[in-house]
């Protein structure tokens, strides 16, 4: 199995291919996209270097999991961001959820579009039994799409960070979804066309 195509109403999600590079390097570049991640833009050297590489991981490609590059349906070019279901590597049968997108696609609820395709990707196609994010405390943004795509938070922690970011000193909160809550789930799934 590899990454198919993925689409739900407004946004077409295709795997992450080396092909994106520029895209991802601009949105990486945008410190205020990053604020609650690393804190600063990254340069290209930093995204393409250190940070592409693990995005690129044969064998999430080979389990149907890994990272999606979103583009609008409606406008081809009109990069959004990134969607992932990251492989876990201390749970096999379980992914992280993730979600990047540029300032210009924040608020209009594509973030929570794109994450629910990759939720009923993971648990319908791929056969996950858990799917699970993390944030920092103060990323409220962050946690309300977890709890629109029906995560529910399990933990909290303060973790001990070399540079800490601003708000840090709040924690980090960890929110999942398990198959079973999955099939259970009363929120509307965007329109499935992969």
């Amino acid at each position: 199995m590899s990454r198919p195509v993925l689409e739900t109403e407004r946004i077409r999600l295709e795997p992450l291919t080396a092909a994106h590079t520029e895209h991802v390097v601009e949105l990486d570049s945008d410190a205020e996209v990053l604020r609650h991640i690393f804190g600063r833009a990254l340069s290209r050297a930093e995204v393409v270097d250190e940070h592409l590489p693990s995005r690129l991981r044969p064998d999430a490609d080979e389990r149907g999991i890994g990272y999606w590059a979103g583009f609008a349906r409606d406008d081809a070019e009109a990069f959004l961001g990134w969607w992932t279901l990251a492989v876990d590597d201390e749970d096999p049968r379980a992914a992280e959820l993730g979600y990047r997108l540029r300032r210009a696609a924040w608020g209009r609820g594509l973030a929570t579009e794109g994450a629910r395709r990759l939720i009923r990707h993971g648990f319908d196609t791929v056969g996950l039994d858990r799917i699970w994010a993390e944030t920092m405390q103060v990323n409220t943004g962050s946690q309300a799409v977890m709890r629109k795509c029906g995560l529910r938070h399990v933990r909290s922690y303060v973790g001990a960070w070399p540079h800490p970011l601003p708000g840090a000193e709040l924690g980090e909160v960890v929110y999942q979804i398990t198959r079973s809550e999955h099939l259970g789930a009363e929120y509307d799934l965007p329109l499935d066309r992969g």
